[in-house]
């Protein structure tokens, strides 16, 4: 039996392309040229001005996060402002409490992502295979997503408070789920999961209505089975779609702050690198430190986009009418 995917159909035609490279070379190459160059003008002019305002509201705000955390500057005292080069990045980074926060983070980071992408998986197929009531499905599935988070986040710290949720009195437990680190994590977690699952499914479904059913047909006729099917066919060629919705979850899963904001405003050990910035730049007025904190958040940000991106070793520009 052979579970080969058609993949195949990609290579082939690959294959066939280098077999007649010699002689059509040039003329595919002079081809090519002209139209890259059509594309890469249109893109400009219809990307370009966005571009120009996505550089002007966020290159500022950066460059001034940048420099204001080479300086001891506390708002309330803005004439005792002092250059301290990097020395606020050495305070942050050789401070016990950072790193508690960045594992914390990491910690809500790695359980939720992890549980969404099984959960968004599931639900991204039952979305995809539905028969009936196929838009009813997806509505009822995507619901959670389209409710403020904040909203969201009440609404299960109302559910966890012991003396008026119904959580406790449904598994007649006393537990007072915000009084410790690991009960408070747990809701945070569940809330964070409940809310961005169908984000996660979206993105996995897009993937799916990617493949065409005709690698799946060839995969039955060649006798696989549906679990080889969906290892050896529908995952590798949704690789894109999977490393789109991996990345975009966990960036902003590494950025929570609104459901630690409202459940426990960083009490019992359950404050992360968000939550961390705020209060430093928010709570005491601390901009320098502040500042660092949240350059450092940016760069963990960019690395993780980068160790995604290398990691995956997915061309998005080669996916397109795959």
């Amino acid at each position: 039996m052979s579970t080969t995917v058609p993949a195949a159909a990609g290579e082939v035609r690959a294959e066939a392309d280098r077999q007649d490279a010699p002689a059509a070379a040039p003329a595919r190459r002079q081809r090519m040229t002209d139209r890259a160059r059509k594309e890469r003008n249109l893109g400009w002019l219809l990307a370009g001005p966005a571009f120009v305002v996505m550089l002007s509201v966020t290159a500022y705000p950066i460059a001034n996060a940048v420099w204001y955390s080479l300086f001891d500057f506390r708002l309330t005292d803005p004439d005792g402002r002092s250059f301290v080069g990097l020395g606020n990045y050495a305070t942050i980074l050789s401070d016990v409490l950072f790193w508690r926060q960045f594992g914390v983070t990491a910690a809500i980071t790695v359980v939720t992502v992890a549980v969404e992408f099984v959960l968004g998986f599931a639900l991204a197929l039952v979305m995809h295979r539905a028969l009936f009531l196929r838009k009813s499905v997806r509505t009822a599935i995507l619901v959670p997503y389209g409710i403020i988070t904040v909203v969201s986040a009440y609404a299960w710290q109302y559910a966890f408070t012991p003396a008026y949720g119904f959580v406790n009195p449904l598994f007649g437990s006393d537990l007072d789920w915000f009084g410790e680190t690991v009960p408070s994590l747990v809701v945070i977690c569940l809330s964070e999961i409940w809310k961005t699952t169908p984000f996660m499914s979206l993105l996995l479904l897009a993937g799916l209505a990617q493949i065409p059913s005709t690698y799946i047909e060839a995969a039955k006729v060649d006798g696989a089975t549906a679990w080889q099917r969906f290892r050896k066919v529908v995952v590798p060629n949704m690789k894109g779609a999977i490393m789109v919705a991996l990345l975009f979850r966990t960036l902003d899963a590494f950025r929570i702050f609104d459901n630690v904001f409202v459940m426990t405003q960083g009490a019992n050990g359950t404050e992360t690198l968000s939550f961390l910035a705020y209060r430093q730049t928010i709570t005491r007025v601390m901009i320098g430190l502040g500042s660092a904190v949240s350059v450092i958040l940016a760069v963990l940000v960019v690395l993780i986009a980068f160790l995604f991106i290398k990691g995956f070793k997915v061309n998005l520009a080669e996916q397109r009418g795959a």
